[in-house]
């Protein structure tokens, strides 16, 4: 085990059970056998088609899921069966809908009070309240917001609301679920920018996960690419964008809009056929072969070996 490692995940699955009928159940195959990890104050971005299980990895990392299989690391120690409560401080999440995440019933300083609270990270009320006014100042809020409820915040500042509940137990790993996913573009790069900001002066590691790839490409040191359940490729955030090595991330990458005209019209747009398959019934061999246009026989029958193709650049392809 790497001490440089703050999380570490090995053969991780998440299956959901769906009933079929009495006493029978099939199963959605949502993570599959995933392999990585993520430095100490580094970002990890993943991304993929929407329910490629993205958010079902992030949140069994955190044990919100719980694993089917496989295990989970913190420095070093295996916490797939442990209590989770002594860790909950040091591992958080920021949710994708701002306006769902945040209870209409209780004020905002009860909201980013709330794991304060649990965890008794305060001396006394005055210390509490002013810890709290620190917290939503640092986000760029004001600090007499504290009385006021969710609704009456925009998206964006909603949004801010749910970082600073996640800063407040002072954690080392975050998990960013679609942060910006909901939110204006105008407002997009506000919060990308001060998740950033924060990254360096707090010393935080994040899983930044999202759809959208040149958001990812700005904010990650590395970037995972998730297809149906599997990572297929993890690399370098520079040499993934300039050297894709699976047949998905380049169909990911093709699609990514050019600002410049001349170099827009002369790239080659890749076009995937036919729709995502039902992860309750995933294709055999290679999850991706039915819509590779590069598959050949041995695709269809072995899982393709996750090797490391190039120093700290890893993918799972038979014919590369």
């Amino acid at each position: 085990m790497n001490d440089s490692y703050l999380i570490q995940v090995e053969n991780l699955r998440k299956y959901f059970p769906i009933k079929m009928g009495f006493m029978k159940y099939n199963y959605v195959q949502a993570v599959e056998d995933v392999n990585f990890f993520i430095r100490k104050g580094e970002t990890l971005g993943l991304v993929g088609e929407s329910g490629c299980g993205k958010t079902t990895l992030g949140r069994a990392i955190l044990r919100l899921h719980e694993p089917t299989s496989g295990k989970i690391f913190y420095e070093g120690k295996e916490i797939t069966h442990v209590k989770m409560l002594p860790y909950r401080r040091k591992m958080q999440i920021i949710f994708q809908d701002p306006s769902a995440s945040l209870d209409p019933r209780m004020t905002v300083g009860e909201i980013v009070g709330e794991a304060m609270d649990i965890h008794k990270l305060y001396n006394s009320k005055k210390d509490r309240l002013d810890k709290i006014q620190q917290l939503l100042t640092q986000v760029g809020l004001n600090s007499e917001h504290s009385n006021r409820y969710p609704h009456e915040f925009s998206g964006g500042q909603q949004q801010r609301i749910g970082i600073a509940r996640a800063l407040a137990v002072e954690p080392q790993f975050i998990v960013c679920d679609e942060p910006i996913s909901a939110l204006d573009v105008s407002i997009q790069s506000q919060i990308v920018n001060m998740l950033e900001d924060m990254q360096n002066e707090l010393n935080l590691t994040y899983l930044f996960i999202a759809h959208d790839l040149s958001v990812v490409k700005h904010i990650s040191n590395r970037i995972g690419v998730m297809y149906l359940g599997n990572i297929v490729e993890l690399g370098k955030s520079y040499e993934l964008n300039k050297n894709p090595l699976h047949p998905y991330t380049k169909t990911l990458l093709s699609a990514v809009p050019v600002p410049d005209p001349i170099k827009s019209r002369s790239r080659k747009r890749i076009i995937l056929e036919g729709d995502i398959p039902s992860p309750m019934n995933p294709p055999s061999g290679c999850r991706f072969h039915t819509r590779c246009p590069y598959a050949v026989q041995r695709c269809r029958e072995e899982v393709p070996e996750w090797r490391e193709m190039a120093p700290d650049h890893f993918a799972a392809c038979h014919i590369i």
